[in-house]
């Protein structure tokens, strides 16, 4: 996976940075390439930085709750810029109050998110659905670049 890299950072006014700290040092003893942009990042940030560095996924962080507000038109953004695969994942604390983990998810689906974890979910499920995640995403974007290849090929 050293060849992979992913965007992590925590968006919008969040500051809280122990959790994208270790979460970082976690993925990199797994084999990504991080990113890792910090605290308070916006939207525009994470996308600029997975174009700049080629990444296959950027995963967002948030703790404070508001993710939601911070994360509106975030899918609509990376397809403007020509993100249209990019794997977006999110975690933490991503909203006020003890919504159902059912609620939360479709929520974030709904707003263009592959994977949703919260706060207490396993670190090492979420690398390796990561790391499946990825393999799907290169099989699919070769198996289209075959079959735009074989185009007008006429035998």
């Amino acid at each position: 996976m050293k060849d992979t890299t992913i965007i992590l950072g925590v968006i919008g006014s969040d500051c809280h940075s122990v959790g994208n700290s270790i979460l970082d040092a976690f993925l990199t003893e797994r084999g990504f390439r991080v990113v890792n942009l910090g605290v308070m990042v916006s939207q525009e940030e994470f996308i600029t930085a997975a174009i700049e560095h080629d990444a296959a996924a950027i995963l967002v962080s948030s703790l404070y709750g508001h993710a939601e507000l911070d994360c509106v038109g975030f899918r609509e953004r990376c397809v403007e810029r020509g993100l249209e695969q990019i794997l977006l994942y999110i975690g933490g604390n991503l909203v006020v109050g003890k919504p159902s983990r059912e609620a939360i998810e479709q929520t974030f689906v709904k707003l263009g998110f592959d994977r949703i974890f919260l706060a207490g979910d396993d670190l090492e499920t979420a690398a390796k659905r990561l790391q499946a995640d990825i393999e799907r995403q290169k099989q699919s974007l070769t198996s289209t670049e075959t079959q735009i290849s074989n185009c007008g090929i006429v035998k």
